[in-house]
C-alpha cells in the first residue's frame, strides 16, 4: 500500500472575495466577484474578448462558474466564450461548478453544449470533483438529468465513490451506492473504496460501505497484501479496524447456515423462547397447581392460576403476532404492483411530504434501492427497510415496527403480567405448605428438597419478570413521548430530532394523551401530522 495520499484536484486556491476588497480590474475580476454592470462595459465598449484566457490560462467563464454567477455565465456564453474551454489543467467551467456544487450553473453549462463527460490531466471529470468535494446534491443533478457516468475511472483507476470514501463523505457514498457504483472497483494500487476509507479511517464512510456491501469488499487484498481492516489498524485508525474486524467475523461466521441450508440462521431465539413460554406453562400447571406435595388448591389461588394460564395463552398468541406479522417493511421499487419505471428514481421525490423527504441523503437505502420516510431504517438482520423502526428483537425473530409495535407492547405487557400473577402463586403454595420445621432444618432446604419443580419455575419466572417489566416500562416511555427505541439511542445521528439550538427536540411528540390514544387506536402514529413550524425549525 502506498503511503502517499491522492492528489486532490487542486481548486482551494481559487476563494471568492467581496467585490469591496479587489479592484474590477478586467472581465476575469468581474466574473469572479459578480459584478455584471463592470462585465458589460468591458465587453460592450471595450470590446474585450471572453474566449481568451488570463495569464494563468483560466477563463471568465471558469471563475463566474466556481462562484455561482448564473446570470454571468449566460451573458458569457451569449457573447462568443466557449463552454468547454480548458485551462492548462485540461479543467474546464463544468469541473470549477462542481467544486462549489453550483448546480443552476451546470444546468446552463449542459443545456449550452458542455462536455459532461470531459476529463482534465489527471482524468478527473465533473463527478470526481464533486465527488472529492462532497457535492452530493451537484453530483445527483447531473447524474440524474444528464446521465454523467458516476462509476468512470481516473487515469489511477478510481472512481468517485473512491474519492467520496477517501473523503469521508458518507452522503455521497450512500448516493453513489444507491445508483448501483461498483463497489469491488480496485484501482491501479489494488484498493477498493474500503481500503480508502479505513485508510483515513472514516467511520461512518466505513459503516455505509460495509452495511452495504458483502464479505469480499472486506477479504480484497491490495497489491501490497492488505486488506481494509489491516490498512485501518496499519494507519492508527483502532476503532476504524475495531469495527471493520467485526464486521469480518459476523460474515464469517455462517456455520448454522453451513449446517442447516442457510435456514436456521435467519430463525433467531423465537423456538428458544415459545419452547420456554409452553414449559413454564406445564411447570406452573403441574408443579405448582397440581403438585402432590402441596395441599389441595383453594377456589382462590385456582382463580388466580386459571387467569395466569389465560394470560399465558393470550402472551402466546401475540408473541405468534410479533413474529408472523409484517413490521413495516417498506416496499421496494419491484415489489410495488403500480410501479412504473421512471426516468430517474431520484426525481420523483415528494419535497412536499415531510415524512417522505427531509432533504437528508441518509434516507437512501444503498440496500433496498428506496428511498426511506424519516423514521425508518435498514435493518442489517431482516435485511430490510422498516417503517417507523424500533428495534431489532432476537426473541421475536422480527423487527419491531410500524405494524407490529402495538402487538409487541401487548405481548410484553401480558408476559410481565402473567409472570408476576405465577410467582405470586407459586409463592403462596410454598409458604403455606411448609410444616414446622426442626431447628436444624431452613426452610429453603426443605422446600427444594421437598419441591424443586416449583422451585425451578420461581427461577425462571423471575428472570422473565425482570425482563418483562424492564421492556414494558421502555416502551410505555416510548410510547408516550412518541419516539422509539432506535431514535433515543441514535439522537444524536438524526437531524431531525435537532432543534435550531442544537438540543434534543422530538416534532412527533404531540402530547402524552394524545400519543397514547393514536397508538391504542392505529398502533401507530401518522408522521404526516407533525407540527409543521416546530419542524421548520429542526435543522437538517
Amino acid at each position: 500500500m502506498a503511503s502517499s495520499e491522492i492528489e486532490v484536484v487542486s481548486l482551494d486556491s481559487k476563494t471568492q472575495k467581496t467585490p469591496n476588497e479587489v479592484p474590477i480590474i478586467d472581465v476575469f475580476s468581474a466574473c469572479a466577484y459578480g459584478d455584471f454592470e463592470k462585465l458589460r462595459k468591458f465587453v460592450e465598449e471595450d470590446g474585450v474578448s471572453l474566449s481568451i484566457p488570463d495569464s494563468n490560462g483560466y477563463y471568465a467563464i471558469q471563475w463566474a462558474s466556481l462562484n455561482n454567477f448564473v446570470d454571468i455565465v449566460q451573458y458569457i456564453i451569449e457573447h462568443g466564450g466557449n463552454v468547454n474551454a480548458s485551462d492548462n489543467m485540461q479543467q474546464t467551467a463544468l469541473h470549477w461548478a462542481a467544486v462549489r456544487g453550483t448546480t443552476a450553473v451546470a444546468d446552463v453549462l449542459l443545456q449550452n453544449g458542455a462536455w459532461v463527460e470531459a476529463a482534465d490531466v489527471n482524468g478527473y471529470r465533473a463527478v470526481h470533483v464533486a465527488a472529492q468535494y462532497g457535492q452530493t446534491a451537484f453530483l445527483n443533478h447531473i447524474v440524474a438529468k444528464y446521465n454523467a457516468d458516476f462509476d468512470a475511472p481516473d487515469n489511477e483507476g478510481r472512481s468517485p465513490l473512491h474519492w467520496a470514501a477517501y473523503k469521508g463523505f458518507a452522503d455521497t457514498v450512500r448516493l453513489l451506492l444507491f445508483r448501483d457504483a461498483c463497489q469491488g472497483r480496485q484501482d491501479k494500487e489494488g484498493c477498493t473504496p474500503l481500503h480508502w476509507s479505513a485508510i483515513r479511517g472514516n467511520a461512518e464512510a466505513c459503516t455505509v460501505l460495509v452495511h452495504a456491501g458483502t464479505k469480499k469488499e472486506l477479504m480484497v487484498k491490495d497489491k501490497a497484501g492488505f486488506t481494509p481492516v489491516q490498512v485501518a489498524s496499519d494507519k492508527g485508525h483502532r476503532h476504524v479496524a475495531l469495527f471493520l474486524s467485526h464486521a469480518q467475523r459476523a460474515q464469517g461466521n455462517r456455520w448454522l447456515e453451513k449446517v442447516c441450508g442457510g435456514k436456521m440462521a435467519d430463525i433467531g431465539y423465537a423456538p428458544i423462547l415459545l419452547c420456554i413460554i409452553v414449559f413454564l406453562m406445564i411447570l406452573f400447571a403441574n408443579s405448582v397447581l397440581a403438585a402432590p406435595n402441596l395441599p389441595k388448591v383453594t377456589a382462590v389461588v385456582g382463580l388466580w392460576g386459571w387467569i395466569a394460564l389465560s394470560l399465558a395463552v393470550g402472551a402466546l398468541i401475540m408473541f405468534y403476532r410479533c413474529s408472523s406479522k409484517d413490521p413495516g417493511y417498506i416496499k421496494r421499487p419491484g415489489e410495488m404492483s403500480n410501479h412504473v419505471d421512471s426516468e430517474d428514481p431520484l426525481l420523483n421525490i415528494d419535497l412536499n411530504n415531510s415524512s417522505v423527504w427531509m432533504g437528508n441523503w441518509s434516507q437512501l437505502c444503498p440496500t433496498c434501492k428506496i428511498i426511506r420516510p424519516v423514521r425508518s431504517k435498514h435493518c442489517p438482520t431482516c435485511k430490510r427497510c422498516v417503517e417507523q423502526f424500533d428495534h431489532h428483537c432476537p426473541w421475536i425473530s422480527n423487527c419491531v415496527g410500524k405494524r407490529n409495535k402495538r402487538d409487541f407492547f401487548i405481548f410484553v405487557c401480558l408476559a410481565t403480567m402473567t409472570s408476576s400473577i405465577g410467582a405470586a402463586v407459586a409463592f403462596q403454595r410454598i409458604w403455606t405448605s411448609t410444616p414446622t420445621l426442626p431447628i436444624e432444618e431452613t426452610w429453603i432446604h426443605y422446600v427444594v428438597v421437598q419441591n424443586p419443580g416449583v422451585i425451578v419455575f420461581l427461577l425462571m419466572d423471575i428472570v422473565i419478570l425482570i425482563a418483562a417489566t424492564t421492556l414494558t416500562t421502555a416502551q410505555a416511555s416510548q410510547i408516550a413521548r412518541n419516539i422509539t427505541t432506535n431514535e433515543l439511542a441514535n439522537s444524536i445521528r438524526y437531524g431531525y430530532l435537532r432543534g435550531s439550538d442544537g438540543r434534543f427536540y422530538n416534532p412527533y411528540n404531540h402530547g402524552c394523551g394524545r400519543n397514547c390514544a393514536d397508538f391504542v387506536i392505529q398502533g401507530y402514529t401518522n408522521d404526516d401530522d407533525i407540527a409543521r413550524l416546530p419542524l421548520q425549525q429542526v435543522s437538517s
